[in-house]
């Protein structure tokens, strides 16, 4: 289903119950349960590793607050993202390899965008809708045909 682009109307936001990238009116709201402990998340293949700490949440400005993609904001991780977070596209697809368990449910509306993604895993994820509750550490691949070289270069 092709979804119209969302231009971030509420980009720079920082209060943590909203949306940070902008809204996507054609979904439902995502139920997610923040962290409330530190924990760790390892990107793949790179290595890097952030200790996520919820006081400081969010770490960027795109995704739901807490999300993969506004955790690899803050240690520039490299994860592409083309909609600013709002899951209208699938280029903050990710493959959580542990810790999944840990992660909010996907709604039907993340599923549609998965499917769009080339190389998707039942361990599958966008980053942008995919958040850790912090009981568990958290290692996730960044598929090296998703990331985003040219951001990476410049960091």
């Amino acid at each position: 289903m092709l979804r119209p682009y969302l231009a971030p109307a509420a980009a720079g936001r920082k209060n943590q119950g909203e949306i940070m990238g902008g809204s996507n009116p054609y979904i439902e709201e995502v139920k997610y349960k923040p962290a409330t402990k530190k924990y760790k998340v390892t990107f793949l293949p790179s290595g890097k590793t952030i200790e996520v700490d919820p006081e400081k949440i969010p770490y960027g400005h795109n995704g739901l607050p807490g999300s993969i993609l506004d955790i690899s904001e803050g240690i520039k991780a490299g994860l592409d993202h083309a909609c600013g977070g709002v899951c209208a596209c699938s280029t903050c697809h990710v493959i959580v390899r542990e810790g999944l368990e840990s992660c909010n449910e996907a709604t039907d509306a993340e599923l549609d965008e998965l499917d769009e993604a080339p190389g998707i895993t039942p361990k599958s994820r966008l980053g942008c809708q995919t958040v850790p509750d912090g009981t568990t550490d958290i290692v996730v691949e960044i598929p090296e045909w998703n990331k985003n070289y040219a951001k990476e270069l410049d960091h």
